[in-house]
């Protein structure tokens, strides 16, 4: 649970002054200013982040030291870090989603899925993206490739996890 948290990404300049468009990952997008001055991925730069305005699906911010658009054009695609010290402990039943990644997902009776890839929050709640099943592709677990009907028929493995017993739910 250590390391840095990504909280935003750069998108590109807006305007000749040296503003950007800034992408917000932050629960509430402004408040990605709040956090104090946020690390690229090497933590060699930091950046003193001030909100200026909102676009339709991003933010608008001057960056500290970044005063005109050419010096915000080299920024685009920069990801913005924080310290996960700096953020306060989640509250009971509260989870970062930073904090999710990489942990082991296993079905209640114990079958082991793999590992959390992802969180996806599309406004309806977060989804698990759990790693993709990779299975070796050879005759004797892929015995039969029918291109016509669209599918592989898999002879899987004994520790592959039943997708039929989440189908039943």
């Amino acid at each position: 649970m250590g390391g840095l948290i990504c909280v935003g990404v750069i998108s590109g300049a807006h305007g000749l002054r040296g503003e950007v468009r800034l992408k917000s990952f932050t629960a509430d997008p402004s408040a990605i200013g709040a956090y104090g001055a946020l690390l690229d991925e090497t933590e060699k730069r930091s950046f003193k982040v001030r909100i200026a305005g909102r676009g339709k699906d991003h933010l608008i911010a001057r960056l500290e030291g970044v005063d005109d658009r050419n010096a915000a054009e080299t920024l685009k695609g920069v990801k913005l870090y924080i310290r996960r010290t700096a953020l306060p402990d989640p509250g009971e039943d509260e989870y970062y989603h930073a904090d999710l990644i990489g942990l082991a997902a296993e079905s209640v009776d114990g079958k082991k899925l793999g590992m959390v890839k992802a969180v996806h929050d599309f406004g309806a709640g977060a989804i698990l993206e759990i790693e993709a099943l990779m299975i070796p592709f050879t005759r004797l677990t892929a015995p039969k490739v029918d291109m016509k009907g669209g599918r592989i028929v898999i002879n899987p493995p004994p520790d592959l996890p039943d997708a039929n017993e989440e189908e039943k739910r």
